[in-house]
């Protein structure tokens, strides 16, 4: 049975640990992380979404952009405005600042994500649920902790129906261990940059936070 679903990237945050840069415009490997991603969900599904900011519309390459329903909800915020923009039931949301994602772990997680409110990994870190598949039917809930002013994501979470991918689940996917690195620092800009150099050839130059 063939899976209809939306993808979107969450473009928004400040970034501050990069000095306020627009993380999805860095380079890892011959392209952004954006070209990565958009050239990785197109292959998964027609409906796509960002959800950001003016540096998004920039280079959002045909996607429709949408900026946050509410503003200052943050992360949740972000979710609950991919929910409500998305044309279907079920979106794959992912973070704006993931280079290592691949086209066979999302279609699983999406195939995953079918009867639950929500699909997430989690690893030694924990769950991941900006790497994660959602069902639209949460969105008032959402709406209703950020109208009450909790913005956690995780006590968001807490009160619906989450699927985890554990560790098991997820080796198949990751013989490598990069699949659900998170570029957030310079160091962990440094580590993709070096990791994709060794996986897939030289970086070439481009968008790069500051060296400090």
């Amino acid at each position: 049975m063939r899976i209809i679903f939306s993808a979107a990237i969450l473009a928004g945050g400040r970034a501050r640990r990069l000095g306020g840069l627009d993380k999805s415009a860095l380079r890892v490997g011959a392209r952004s992380i954006f070209e990565r991603q958009l050239s990785l969900l197109r292959g998964l599904t027609p409906h796509l979404l960002i959800v950001g900011g003016p540096e998004a519309r920039e280079q959002a390459a045909g996607v429709p952009v949408v900026a946050d329903r509410i503003a200052g909800a943050g992360s949740l915020g972000g979710l609950y405005t991919a929910l409500m923009d998305a044309p279907t039931d079920q979106v794959l949301v992912v973070a704006c600042d993931m280079p290592f994602l691949d086209a066979p772990f999302l279609a699983h997680l999406a195939a995953r994500g079918t009867d639950v409110d929500a699909a997430m990994p989690r690893d030694d870190r924990g769950r991941h649920p900006f790497c994660a598949s959602y069902s639209r039917r949460i969105a008032g809930h959402l709406r209703a902790c950020i109208e009450r002013g909790d913005l956690r994501v995780g006590a968001a979470l807490a009160a619906v129906e989450v699927r985890e991918l554990g560790p098991g689940e997820l080796a198949p996917f990751d013989p490598d261990g990069l699949l659900l690195l998170n570029v957030n620092t310079q160091d962990d800009y440094e580590r993709a940059c070096r990791l994709a150099a060794e996986h897939e050839g030289p970086r070439r130059t481009g968008s790069e936070p500051p060296t400090s």
